[in-house]
């Protein structure tokens, strides 16, 4: 096998190994499902550089017939699918399910599938990675059509969001991102249109933070239950009706330091030749409930679940 550092993209040639694995489940709490014959492998520990700290190794969730949600799903004899849901807390953590498809419910008393939006996976026909390097790749791309900034079209190439033969262009989720990553003209696009609506509520530009571009005084920022009061951003899918939309909580950065306090647009640029032109990150993710589907071939995701009074933190583990 060949162990790969998703961050730091090095990889090792490992043994594999096989053991069997015991996950908790929701359907009866207190009870474990044993995964027989789970296929993993041990590295050394030089390959968590890069990692955050603590972390003592990686589960991959991919395409992949040997990721933890595949391995599952063939054990289990059901489909292959699991859903994700990051924190947005720096004390509690989020939840990954797999096996399930719903009910997902949330305290207090609120079944997240309800509020699911559907849209296809991409598949994506050359990988980057060492494993899947002139094959299909492992990852999950969706088909973003179009930026919205307070509902108003950023004006961008759209052949970026297409993906070519060679398999680059187009939108990718990524954990391994902590922001998301924009193509530079995109970027750029993205930044002007966001920082014209933000002057519509009175937000004045200041100095920014690296790796940001756009930051405003936290002063002179409101909040609101879903985050800073500032300007919606919408990734459009395959019609006007299907967006996933970001709202404060996920569009912004707050930065303390000596010399500042302010509220940073958490987006980042990617150059301007990268592999993927969107790739959606962890900030984005955090507190939305999305649900990989690879048997049906879909995503689907919630955006902000503080809309509905609940976090990624409050999965109920006593519902069956």
């Amino acid at each position: 096998m060949f162990p790969e550092n998703s961050v730091t993209r090095q990889a090792i040639i490992a043994e594999a190994l096989v053991d069997s694995l015991a996950l908790p489940t929701t359907t009866d709490p207190g009870r474990l499902a044993r995964i027989p014959d789970f296929v993993f492998s041990c590295s050394k520990t030089s390959l968590l550089k890069g990692l955050a700290k603590g972390v003592t190794g990686l589960a991959g969730l991919g395409r992949s017939n040997i990721s933890l949600p595949a391995q599952v799903s063939t054990a289990l004899s059901s489909p292959f699918l699991f859903a994700l849901c990051l924190s947005g807390s720096r004390s509690a953590s989020g939840v990954a399910l797999f096996n399930a498809g719903g009910p997902y419910h949330f305290l207090p008393k609120i079944d997240l599938a309800k509020f699911l939006i559907y849209t296809p996976l991409v598949l994506n026909p050359v990988g980057d990675t060492i494993i899947t390097y002139l094959h299909p790749s492992d990852e999950y791309f969706i088909g973003v059509n179009a930026m919205k900034v307070n509902g108003k079209d950023v004006q961008i190439n759209k052949t970026l969001l297409a993906i070519d033969e060679n398999g680059f262009g187009g939108t990718k989720i990524s954990t391994v991102a902590p922001y998301t990553v924009l193509q530079t003209s995109i970027y750029k696009a993205f930044n002007e249109a966001f920082v014209t609506e933000s002057a519509g509520l009175n937000l004045t530009v200041t100095k920014p933070v690296k790796p940001f571009s756009v930051c405003y005084g936290a002063a002179d920022v409101l909040s609101t239950r879903v985050g800073p009061a500032v300007p919606t951003v919408d990734l459009v899918m395959q019609s006007d009706d299907v967006f996933w939309r970001i709202f404060g909580a996920n569009s912004m950065v707050r930065i303390k330091k000596k010399d500042a306090d302010v509220w940073c647009l958490g987006f980042v640029d990617g150059g301007a030749n990268p592999r993927t032109s969107i790739v959606i990150g962890g900030l984005q993710m955090e507190d939305n409930l999305l649900e990989f589907d690879v048997g049906l071939k879909r995503l689907g995701f919630t955006s902000s679940v503080l809309l509905h009074g609940t976090t990624c933190t409050n999965f109920n583990f006593t519902t069956n």
